[in-house]
C-alpha cells in the first residue's frame, strides 16, 4: 500500500506553530515511506476567510523547503486542492446519505436551538441536537425545502459503540449516545469540515490522517460516516497538544504563535523545522540537532508522546544559535541581506560585510540580534549615551591616548599586530582587565562588551578605528 498524507488548512489566518508541525510530521512520515504528500485547502467557511492566506502559505512552506506533491491542476502545475471547487461532488455524495437515511434535513432556527441548548445546559445533559426534525412527515419536509433554510445532518445510530485506533493512543471506544447529529451541510449549500474531509480523504486516497489532538472528539463521527458508505477508514494520528510555558494551551492570546511571525524576527528556516519537530516526537537517542534529511530518516510515529509538549521560547532561541554558527558563512550571508536592507544598512562593501557576519554570528541568537550587534560598524556612535562618561575617566583616557598615538603611527596592522599593542598598552601604563578593554571596546562600538579589540578594527578599518578614538581624546 502507497502511504499518502494530506495537510488541510483553513484559509482563515497566517500559518501558527501547530500548523506548522502538523504538516511537518505528515511530511516527514510520507517522505520516509516513499510516499505521497498533498495541500488541500478547506476553503468552505468564506465569512472566516483571509485574502492572502492561502498564497502566504506557499511562500512560507517554500521557504521551509517543504513541498506537496500533487495537485488538480493541468499542464504539470503543482498546487492546492480547493474544496470550494469541489461543491458538485459534496452534493453527489449528501445525496447518497439522503437516500438511504444516514443523513436528514434540519429546518430549526437559529432561536429554537440557542432556546434547545439553554435548556440543556440547565438540567446538565450532553448538548446535541433534539432530533425534532427527525420526525418531520415526507409532506411536511418536501414543503419545508421549498420554503424554509435548512441544513442536513447525520444521523448518529443508537446505543451503539464506535471503535477506532489512534497511533498515539491506541484502541478508542466511544458510546454513540454521546455523540451530535453533526450538520454535513450548511444552509448555504457549503460542506462542513466534518463531511467535505471525509470525503475528500477517501476520493484522494489519503491513507493516513495526521492532524492535531484537538480534532479527536470528532473522529468517531468521522468513523462513522466512513461506516455509513461502506468505505475503508485511513489509519489516524492525533498529535499532542501545544502548551505554553505555564502549561496552558498555546495561543495567540499569551504570545507570538504564527510562523510568519518568527522568521520576521530572524529565526532561521532550519532552526524552526527542527524546533517544530521535536514539539511532541522525540529521536531514540538525546541528539537535539537535525537536517530536514535527518528528520526524514529518524522520524517514527511510535516516537510520538501523548503528553502535551511545551513551546520552549529559550530552547528555540538556543537552537538558532546553534544553526547561526554552523550553517555555511554565505548561506548566513545570503539569508541576511534582505534584513539588513530593510533596516536600511549599506551594505555594498562586501568584504566588510562577510567580516562582519562571519564575527557576529557567534555571539548572537537571532539575525534580528545581528543588526543590533552590527549598528556600530554602519551608523555613527550618536546613538550610544550610556556609559560615555567612563571614557573621560583618568584610566580610560590613559589607555585610549596610549593606543591611538601607537596605533595612528603605523598605516596598517593585522589583528595579531593589534593584539600585540593592546598587550603593550597594558604593560606600559600597567592597566590590564576592565580597565584596558572596556574603554577600547566603548570608544571603538558603543558597547562594554562584544568582539574582540582586533576583530572591531578589522571590520571598522583603520581610519575609522582612529576616528572614533579620536572623537574621545581632548583636541
Amino acid at each position: 500500500m502507497k502511504i499518502k498524507t494530506r495537510f488541510a488548512p483553513s484559509p482563515t489566518g497566517y500559518l501558527h506553530v501547530g500548523g506548522l508541525r502538523t504538516a511537518l510530521y505528515n511530511y516527514l512520515y510520507t517522505k520516509k515511506m516513499g510516499g505521497e504528500f498533498i495541500l488541500r485547502i478547506e476553503d468552505t467557511d468564506k465569512a472566516r476567510q483571509i485574502e492572502g492566506a492561502t498564497s502566504n502559505l506557499i511562500s512560507i512552506f517554500e521557504k521551509m523547503n517543504i513541498s506537496f506533491d500533487e495537485g488538480p491542476h493541468k499542464g504539470g502545475n503543482v498546487g492546492p486542492y480547493l474544496q470550494s471547487h469541489r461543491l458538485n461532488i459534496y452534493n453527489e455524495y449528501i445525496n447518497i446519505l439522503l437516500e438511504n437515511q444516514t443523513a436528514y434535513r434540519c429546518f430549526c432556527s437559529k432561536k429554537r436551538l440557542d432556546k434547545m441548548r439553554s435548556i440543556q445546559i440547565k438540567n446538565k445533559e450532553i448538548i446535541k441536537y433534539d432530533r425534532y426534525c427527525l420526525s418531520l412527515s415526507l409532506e411536511e419536509i418536501e414543503k419545508n425545502t421549498k420554503i424554509k433554510p435548512y441544513v442536513i445532518r447525520m444521523k448518529v445510530p443508537e446505543k451503539k459503540t464506535v471503535e477506532f485506533f489512534d497511533g498515539v493512543r491506541e484502541k478508542i471506544i466511544i458510546n454513540s449516545n454521546e455523540l451530535d447529529d453533526q450538520v454535513l451541510i450548511k444552509s448555504d449549500g457549503y460542506p462542513t469540515y466534518h463531511f467535505a474531509n471525509i470525503i475528500d480523504d477517501y476520493l484522494m486516497g489519503v491513507t493516513h490522517v495526521i492532524r492535531g489532538e484537538e480534532w479527536l472528539p470528532s473522529t468517531p463521527k468521522h468513523v462513522l460516516l466512513y461506516n455509513f458508505f461502506d468505505w475503508k477508514q485511513p489509519k489516524f494520528i492525533h498529535l499532542p497538544l501545544l502548551l505554553n510555558s505555564d502549561k496552558s494551551k498555546l495561543s495567540k492570546r499569551q504570545g507570538d504563535v504564527s510562523i510568519e511571525s518568527y522568521l520576521q524576527k530572524g529565526y532561521l528556516p532550519e532552526a524552526i523545522i527542527n524546533f517544530v519537530a521535536l514539539l511532541g516526537w522525540h529521536p531514540k537517542n538525546s541528539k537535539e540537532l537535525f537536517t530536514l534529511d535527518e528528520l526524514i530518516k529518524n522520524f517514527s510515529i511510535k516516537h510520538i508522546q501523548k503528553s502535551g509538549a511545551v513551546f520552549d521560547l529559550k530552547k528555540l532561541n538556543w537552537m538558532n544559535s546553534q544553526y547561526l554558527k554552523s550553517l555555511p558563512l554565505q548561506h548566513i550571508v545570503s539569508y541576511s541581506k534582505p534584513f539588513f536592507k530593510a533596516a536600511n544598512f549599506d551594505i555594498s562593501n562586501t568584504k566588510k560585510f562577510h567580516t562582519l557576519i562571519s564575527n557576529i554570528r557567534m555571539r548572537v541568537n537571532t539575525i534580528n540580534e545581528l543588526i543590533d550587534y552590527s549598528i556600530p560598524f554602519y551608523k555613527d556612535l550618536s546613538f550610544c549615551k550610556e556609559d560615555t562618561d567612563i571614557l573621560q575617566t583618568k584610566s580610560s583616557q590613559i589607555v585610549l591616548n596610549y593606543f591611538f598615538q601607537n596605533l595612528s603611527k603605523q598605516k596598517s596592522l593585522n589583528s595579531t599586530e593589534i593584539q600585540l599593542l593592546v598587550n603593550r598598552t597594558s604593560e606600559k601604563n600597567n592597566i590590564t582587565g576592565k580597565g584596558l578593554y572596556l574603554p577600547l571596546r566603548l570608544a571603538l562600538s558603543g558597547y562594554q562588551h562584544g568582539m574582540d579589540i582586533p576583530q572591531l578594527i578589522e571590520i571598522l578599518g583603520f581610519e575609522e578605528s582612529l576616528s572614533r578614538i579620536k572623537y574621545h581624546l581632548p583636541n
